[in-house]
């Protein structure tokens, strides 16, 4: 299953693109943003077998895929019969 999210926004620097999923790290100013969203983001993907792309280009924003492996369930019916 994938679920992509994408914005309009500036983009990320290709400078400090290998540097977002890491614990806090944040392009914001001291004191406004702690850094911890990408990197628990993906921390929780891969704990779940998955794994999260990023496509950016400056000044055209970024794309965010989230892929997850599907599995099927099969549900055993007891039978008292």
């Amino acid at each position: 299953m994938s679920i992509i999210v994408k914005d309009n926004g500036n983009g990320i620097p290709l400078k400090i693109l290998d540097k977002i999923f890491q614990p806090f790290f944040t392009s914001k100013p001291t004191g406004q943003g702690t850094g911890l969203g990408l990197s628990l983001s993906y921390d929780i993907v891969k704990a779940h077998g998955g794994e999260i792309k990023v496509e950016t280009s400056e000044n055209e924003g970024a794309e965010f895929t989230v892929l997850l492996p599907v599995r099927t369930i099969h549900a055993g019916l007891n039978s008292t019969d």
